[in-house]
């Protein structure tokens, strides 16, 4: 069995077994005509169940013939155009590549002596983002496995810097569309669900700062502790970015620490064109970054950054077997320091080729160009009698919902969407994600793929009205 352990003597069979994987994948995004097979989880289901993990079929060809049936087939392709669901991007080649070289290599990056000079490319990332932001030369971070681990984070120094001692005094200050992991976080943290208080938002779905500023003075008058206000640069329903300066003014004036979610729209910080809707995110004393979202990196590729470094310690533990406290006195780099997690891969990889090959100029016009394609299908669904569209997008995401000419009973037009939305999914023609607005069921567009067009998003749109016109009308025939 040494035979399959990567070393000097494999290094040839090492390259022939990848570069056979790297061709059944390049030969199935070559031949993928549809994001989605459609196949259901009863069908697949067997086909997994009957394999037996102890008997190997000891040849990788076999094996790879095995995964075409019960994977490669049948998994959801997001370079597809037609896939227009979640906030899964297309990836760029180079970060493909640097995924190759990371996984042979196997660095982990908590400590200098695992790592050595991954960890030093991950420190210039984390300076170039900070630098991207704004948030000064005292700046720092690290990268996690993704926005939920980041936010988690970002809410656990928030809360050690707050000026209390009774946790259950504190208050985190989100909007109603924001991600579901600050509230995650404050259960995860000991503080509970009922400590994060939920601001409305406006029409277009962003943070109501009236709202906040209200919230912020009853909480000073009821003796609790504001920790922290969570502002989202691109909520993950409507891509809406909260007014960052005011929110930024708010928590100067009440002393609450200010976290900005910008898992979604840190693409921008990339942009010519689009940076200035981001505008006031340098005020901020931590922000998520998602670079597996809207810098097309695969995943996971994520990092936490503050303005302060010190604010860091707060996650800082010391082991004398991996990061004793006489490494910080000799000026070793462990980047276990920082971070919530020990083992950790070399994620930075992705960006730093990325970054190499391409530049930010072009991870910036990637994003901008489908910053631009919702504005399009914005145009398109607002001139369609069939859709509600509920807002003009901030980044690249689309909120709608059918709307039948003979039907006028809210109940039955959300069980129209759910049907079109589920039809849609089952012939694999294309993919789109769902969501509640004000309690009624609503379809989503998320638009992450340059390669996704005008007329794409029409034919989806026809699929969708299609396959809801159908619902209906065996529904009007039950009836009958």
């Amino acid at each position: 069995m040494r035979s399959h352990l990567l070393n000097d003597t494999t290094a040839e069979s090492y390259r022939r077994s990848v570069t056979e994987g790297i061709e059944r994948v390049a030969a199935k995004l070559a031949t993928t005509a549809r994001p989605f097979t459609g196949v259901t989880v009863d069908a697949l289901a067997p086909r997994i169940d009957e394999i037996d993990l102890d008997k190997p079929l000891l040849d990788t060809a076999a094996v790879l013939d095995e995964l075409e049936d019960v994977y490669l087939r049948d998994a959801i392709y997001f370079h597809h155009p037609r896939y227009l669901a979640h906030l899964n991007c297309p990836v760029v080649i180079p970060a493909v590549l640097g995924e190759a070289i990371l996984s042979a290599v196997n660095s982990s990056l908590d400590t200098w002596d695992q790592s050595a000079g991954g960890t030093l490319i991950e420190r210039k990332l984390i300076d170039w983002t900070t630098a991207r932001i704004g948030l000064g030369e005292n700046a720092d971070g690290v990268f996690t496995s993704g926005g939920t681990q980041s936010n988690l984070q970002a809410l656990l120094l928030a809360r050690e810097e707050a000026k209390t001692d009774t946790a259950a005094k504190l208050r985190i200050f989100a909007s109603e569309v924001s991600h579901f992991s600050v509230k995650k976080s404050a259960k995860l943290l000991g503080l509970g669900q009922d400590s994060v208080v939920s601001v409305p938002v406006d029409h277009d779905k962003r943070m109501q700062t009236v709202a906040l500023a209200r919230e912020l003075e009853r909480c000073r008058r009821d003796g609790l502790v504001p920790m922290a206000v969570v502002a989202t640069a691109g909520t993950t329903d409507f891509g809406s970015i909260d007014p960052l300066p005011e929110i930024a003014e708010l928590c100067e004036q009440y002393g609450a620490w200010l976290h900005v979610d910008a898992a979604y729209g840190c693409g921008l910080l990339a942009s010519l064109r689009y940076r200035d809707r981001i505008d006031g995110i340098e005020r901020a004393d931590s922000v998520t970054v998602d670079y597996h979202k809207s810098f097309f990196q695969p995943v996971s590729s994520s990092a936490v950054l503050v303005r302060d470094s010190s604010t860091l310690r707060h996650a800082t533990y010391h082991a004398e077997y991996l990061n004793p406290r006489r490494m910080v006195q000799e000026r070793i780099p462990n980047q276990v320091d920082k971070s919530l997690q020990t083992t950790r891969r070399f994620d930075a990889l992705k960006l730093w080729m990325t970054l190499r090959v391409m530049g930010a100029d072009g991870i910036g016009q990637l994003f901008e160009e489908v910053c631009d394609l919702a504005v399009e299908g914005w145009k398109l669904l607002a001139a369609d009698p069939r859709f509600d569209v509920v807002v003009e997008p901030s980044l690249s995401t689309l909120v709608f919902r059918y709307i039948p000419a003979s039907v006028t009973d809210p109940a039955e037009i959300d069980r129209a969407n759910l049907y079109a939305r589920k039809a849609l999914f089952a012939s694999g023609d294309a993919v789109v994600a769902g969501t509640k607005v004000s309690g009624r069921h609503y379809l989503k567009f998320t638009l992450l793929n340059p390669e996704t067009t005008v007329e794409d998003m029409s034919v989806v749109l026809d699929l969708i009205a299609g396959h809801a016109e159908q619902y209906l009308g065996e529904s009007l025939e039950r009836a009958s």
